[in-house]
């Protein structure tokens, strides 16, 4: 067999959910990855990074996955689609940092200032403390799980045994309430 037929093979197994079809995979295409990434972006720890978040993914979408019949292809085209939006991400960081950083060199706060900056955030923590202690128990799941781990409403739906639309109604519902209890 080619190394493409391998790949196909090693695709199919993994869709099966078999382990061994997958570190077959990983092994057979790490190097071409990185050294593709490589070229995208000379940060090689991120390539790296994308290369091992990309097969993670693939193994937690395993049942999910379609037939693919250009294996190293759809790996490319998935990595590049990562490292780009990665760049994406960490220049939007990096602007944002340097914008706060000019904004505080350009404006250092009086102590006084300072105070009364820390009173108004203790008195909105405990407002929305207040607020969250409304919500049914399931809001206060939803909340955590999308503000506090970051899950989508896909994720968020999985994870409870939900449909989405019933996940995003719940959501839409316990920040309605949360803006009426803040103002």
């Amino acid at each position: 067999m080619t190394g493409e037929e391998n790949n196909i093979a090693y695709w199919e197994g993994i869709r099966k959910g078999n382990k061994q079809a997958f570190f077959d995979l990983y092994n057979n295409t790490y190097f071409h990855l990185v050294r593709f990434g490589l070229k995208i972006t000379a940060n090689d720890e991120l390539v790296k990074d994308s290369v091992t978040q990309l097969f993670l993914q693939i193994w937690e979408k395993r049942h999910r996955l379609n037939a693919v019949t250009q294996v190293r292809a759809y790996l490319f085209t998935a990595l590049r689609r990562m490292l780009l939006d990665q760049l994406e991400y960490n220049a939007r960081i990096e602007t944002a940092i340097h914008r706060m950083g000019q904004q505080e060199a350009a404006s250092e706060l009086p102590y006084e200032e300072i105070i009364v900056r820390v009173q108004q955030d203790e008195e909105l923590k405990r407002k929305l403390y207040h607020a969250m202690q409304q919500l049914t128990p399931r809001q206060k799941e939803l909340i955590d799980l999308m503000f506090f781990e970051g899950y989508s409403y896909q994720q968020i739906a999985e994870h409870t045994s939900q449909s989405v639309k019933t996940v995003y109604n719940t959501m839409y519902n316990a920040i309605r309430l949360l803006r009426e209890l803040l103002k």
